[in-house]
């Protein structure tokens, strides 16, 4: 990846932090813990990885995301936004009465949106399903979905592991967000699911760790998933990451799992987000 490439990443993933934190605070709600954990993720998913268009968001043969920890929908608005699906300025209606942008993503009101999600465990198989679909009818369509450590809980998501990989779906990549946190603590406290890795692999997927928050590291993720084209086997990337990441006092603390910043705090949060922006040479916002 060239250097200019990565700032323009890095940077872009600041401003989807800093819509986060706005977002949710215009809401007086939302989850900015695990939407700040996967900014990086979101950022790279949207501007080198996957095949959408704005001005064509249902187009048949699109490449498909279903974002199965749904509760983090703050940070995929924030991309779908800053790659025109709908303005910037819509984010502050987030969990508004008649907002199109509600607490979970809504496939029938948000362009961009492929899959309703919020019950955990159902969009990794629903996403499942559509991999299923794409290579029943032929179709050059990849289908990526994005789930949360915690949510790896659920049994259904096995379920659907054990789906993928059975129908040998090798156009399935499935990304876990491993940030050590969920509603009620740590993960290894609360149900301990480690080996990831061997688990995965265990169920016949193809797997891969990287440092979530490395632009050159997930492209390394998503260079592995094109590999395996043809290999007839889903690709887990397993993404270790920090919740609450760029927010000093939200870094690694669970209590941010699914509550707004108040007035100070929004402003605390929003200033080291333009502090990082500064170091990374970007423009004064």
């Amino acid at each position: 990846m060239k250097a200019e490439e990565k700032k323009a990443l890095e940077l872009l993933a600041v401003e989807v932090r800093k819509d986060i934190i706005r977002s949710t605070h215009a809401a007086g709600s939302g989850h900015p813990g695990g939407s700040l954990s996967a900014a990086d993720y979101f950022t790279y998913l949207y501007k080198k990885e996957i095949r959408v268009d704005p001005k064509n968001p249902k187009a048949e043969d699109r490449d498909r995301f279903v974002l199965s920890k749904g509760h983090v929908a703050p940070g995929l608005y924030s991309i779908l936004a800053r790659c025109g699906f709908f303005p910037v300025e819509e984010l502050l209606t987030l969990r508004k009465l008649d907002s199109r942008l509600q607490g979970h993503p809504n496939m029938n009101m948000t362009p961009g949106v492929d899959m309703s999600t919020g019950s955990l465990g159902q969009g990794i198989s629903t996403a499942a399903g559509m991999a299923k679909g794409a290579k029943f009818l032929k179709k050059d369509v990849n289908v990526y979905t994005l789930l949360g450590d915690g949510e790896l809980d659920e049994g259904q998501v096995w379920e659907a592991v054990m789906f993928a990989a059975h129908y040998k779906l090798d156009n399935f990549c499935i990304a876990v967000d491993v940030n050590g946190l969920q509603i009620d603590g740590a993960t290894k406290d609360v149900m301990n699911t480690e080996p990831l890795d061997k688990k995965f692999e265990a169920f016949g997927c193809d797997v891969i760790k990287v440092n979530g928050h490395d632009f050159e590291e997930l492209e390394k993720g998503f260079e592995r998933f094109h590999a395996n084209k043809g290999k007839e086997k889903p690709t887990v990337i397993l993404m270790k990451t920090v919740k609450g990441k760029g927010v000093s006092f939200m870094e690694n603390e669970a209590g941010w799992h699914g509550k707004a910043a108040n007035d100070e705090q929004t402003e605390q949060a929003l200033q080291e987000l333009e502090d990082l922006r500064q170091e990374l040479g970007g423009k004064t916002a």
